[in-house]
């Protein structure tokens, strides 16, 4: 066999397995998905002028923000945390947004209300969430490729509703959790969250906040932290969810093969 079709064979057995994680075909843009891991060492991008948003943005098809910064104004005028903000931006199913700094006041972010993709989306200081996903179809998967968020107070991706979340190449500082399946939603669902090629920098208090009860999963893979020698952050909490609106309750941390699904070489102290 020659040098040139061992080479061959690597880059199929690695496609192949980033669609086992669920990353599909068109996540892979021009081979950057190849390219050495290591998604902190990405620059933040510099903005290329400012939209202020009076009134939320609805999305069909593709959205290119041409890295503009977007940012609430008037009604979206909000950078706190008040629960029913309106988002900057609402994705209808199937649709689309990338190159996008979210600036302040950030709002409730990003709505994705079926299937959807955030590529290259940036939230230079989260709102109430950064992104929530609502579809109520177990087939629905939100794709996020690269970007990152800073200073979550609390949540950086409300997982609201049903079916599976791909974060791939993100990176991530000063949160409270980097994903919670919602833990009290009226209509709960099992959920499935993949994490791949994730930078997560302290402080921060949890990766992922998944409901045991309900079904839910999450796999972690290739999670590189920083800044948390003394391992403060909780790569993967489980929940009881419930329906009734009460605050859920912890019942353990840890990789248990069952909800919470990683080993302890899927993540690295740097």
């Amino acid at each position: 066999m020659t040098s040139h079709q061992r080479k061959t064979g690597r880059r199929r057995a690695l496609i192949g397995g980033l669609s086992a994680l669920g990353v599909t075909g068109a996540a892979v843009v021009a081979g950057t998905l190849l390219a050495p891991a290591g998604a902190a060492t990405t620059a933040w991008p510099e903005a290329r002028g400012s939209a202020p948003v009076a009134t939320t943005i609805e999305v069909s098809g593709t959205y290119d923000g041409g890295l503009k910064r977007f940012h609430g104004t008037g009604g979206l005028g909000s950078d706190g945390q008040d629960e029913g903000q309106k988002p900057v931006f609402v994705l209808k199913d199937g649709a689309v947004l990338k190159n996008v700094i979210i600036g302040t006041p950030a709002a409730d972010g990003v709505h994705c209300l079926g299937s959807c993709t955030l590529q290259n989306v940036w939230w230079e200081n989260v709102g109430e969430d950064a992104a929530t996903f609502k579809s109520t179809s177990a087939k629905s998967v939100y794709t996020v490729y690269g970007g990152g968020a800073k200073g979550a107070s609390d949540k950086v991706f409300q997982f609201n509703g049903a079916g599976k979340l791909v974060v791939t190449k993100f990176q991530v500082s000063g949160f409270g959790k980097l994903v919670r399946s919602c833990g009290n939603c009226k209509k709960q669902y099992a959920r499935t969250i993949i994490l791949n090629d994730i930078d997560v920098t302290a402080p921060g208090t949890s990766i992922v906040g998944v409901n045991a009860n309900y079904g839910d999963t999450a796999a972690l893979r290739n999670v590189r932290i920083h800044g948390d020698a003394k391992k403060r952050i909780e790569p993967c909490t489980r929940f009881t969810g419930n329906n009734a609106g009460k605050e859920p309750r912890a019942i353990g941390t840890g990789p248990d093969g069952t909800t919470c699904r990683y080993s302890a070489g899927d993540l690295s102290y740097e």
